[in-house]
Order: structure tokens, then C-alpha cells, then sequence
């Protein structure tokens, strides 16, 4: 998949999944993952427990990568696989064909990511308020993750932050049409529709961690609108 194609798939994108492997409880995660990609759009890959603070190691994250890639290649479907949080990997397997990285406020600035990654990768880059996003904008980043829209479990207890309401994020797109917004943060089947006139978003916990994960994706999809 060339940059371009990659780029046009993300700004058509209506779910990102968030495939954090320790959310699967029991399950196979790659089996998880399997069942629920046809409604999946791009994969953000995050080798995380739900409450991990320290970053996952480089071996870690390769290997998690590189099965999801080989999964995804089985597949009649062209799916971005980025990595969440280490450059170095998204660097290392960019041959493998992974798209990119995934950053974090805390992470390596979206300036020095793409002067190590080259043009071709795609970044994408956590915002939290509107003046993060106004400030991102003018970064050399193709996407980016705003919220928490609402509560989640996610994110450690100590690093939780205050939600805002659903309409923010399409006030966030208007005044900033590029790159796309994926809203992010507590988004399940019941509430995705309230994304409105928004019809994307990134998840983890309310597909990966439900009783039917195939079932979740579904539905969740189809209440984007």
C-alpha cells in the first residue's frame, strides 16, 4: 500500500480500533481481532495492560505488530497498522509494512517523529482540549485522537481526565478540517451515535473486552451513521 492510498484510507476511516491484547481477558486476542475486522477500518496497535504507565517494550510491541500485519495481510481488505507510542518499532518494521505511529502529548513531538520516519509514515497524535488541537494542526501529523468524550477505564485512574461533551469534537473538526478527528474515550454501541454529524471515532474496551466482540464492532459501526 503506497502513502497516498494509505492517507486516503485514513480520511475515509470510520473506526479505529485501539488492539490492546490485555483487553481480551481469556481469549486469544488475535482470534478477537480476527472476528471483528470487517468492521475495522485502521488498527492502532497498544501492547499495553489498561492501566500501564511504562512504555511496552520494543521486543514487545515487534511481535505484536508483525502478527497483526500477517493477519491483516490474510485478509482481502487494506488495513493500516500503526503502532502506539514507539517510534523506534514503527521505524523498524516499515519494511514489514507497518503505516506508522501513534503519539501521545508525553511522546516524542510530532516535528521529530516525522523527521525520523520520513514522509511516508503516517502520525497520529492524542489531544485532549481545543487548544491542543488548534496546536496540532499546525504539526506534521496526518490524524488525530480526541477525547476522552466519555469515561473510560482505559487509561490509569491517575491519568484520567475531565470528559467534554460529544459536540466538541465536531466543533474541534470545523475549525480545524484537517487532519481528521477520531473522537476517543468511553465510546460504546449505546452512545456512538451521539458523535453526530461525526461518523468516526476510536475505540478499544467496547469491542475488544464485550461478550461478543463481532457483534460490538457491528453494531457500533452502524450507529456512526
Amino acid at each position: 500500500m503506497n502513502p497516498q492510498g494509505r492517507r486516503q484510507l485514513l480520511a475515509e476511516a470510520r473506526l479505529m480500533l485501539i488492539f490492546t491484547p490485555a483487553m481480551c481477558g481469556k481469549r486469544d486476542p488475535l482470534e478477537v481481532l480476527d472476528s471483528v475486522l470487517p468492521q475495522v477500518d485502521v488498527i492502532q496497535v497498544r501492547p499495553k495492560t489498561p492501566h500501564q504507565r511504562s512504555p511496552t517494550s520494543a521486543r514487545e510491541a515487534q511481535q505484536w505488530c508483525l502478527a497483526v500485519l500477517e493477519l491483516v495481510a490474510g485478509t482481502e481488505r487494506d488495513i493500516p497498522v500503526l503502532v502506539n507510542d514507539r517510534v523506534d518499532v514503527a521505524a523498524a518494521l516499515a519494511a514489514d509494512g507497518l503505516a506508522g505511529v501513534h503519539l501521545g502529548q508525553s511522546d516524542m513531538p510530532a516535528a521529530q517523529a516525522r523527521d525520523y520516519l520520513g514522509n511516508d509514515a503516517l502520525l497520529g497524535l492524542s489531544t485532549h482540549n481545543l487548544k491542543q488541537v488548534v496546536i496540532a494542526g499546525e504539526q506534521p501529523v496526518d490524524y488525530l485522537g480526541l477525547g476522552p468524550v466519555f469515561p473510560s477505564d482505559t487509561k490509569p485512574a491517575t491519568d484520567r481526565r475531565q470528559t467534554f461533551p460529544p459536540e466538541t469534537c465536531w466543533v474541534a473538526q470545523e475549525g480545524c478540517p484537517t487532519p481528521p478527528i477520531f473522537p476517543i474515550g468511553g465510546i460504546t454501541p449505546a452512545n456512538a451515535a451521539d458523535l453526530h454529524p461525526l461518523t468516526r471515532c476510536a475505540v478499544a474496551s467496547s469491542i475488544l473486552g464485550a461478550e461478543d466482540p463481532a457483534t460490538a464492532a457491528r453494531v457500533l459501526r452502524a450507529a456512526l451513521g
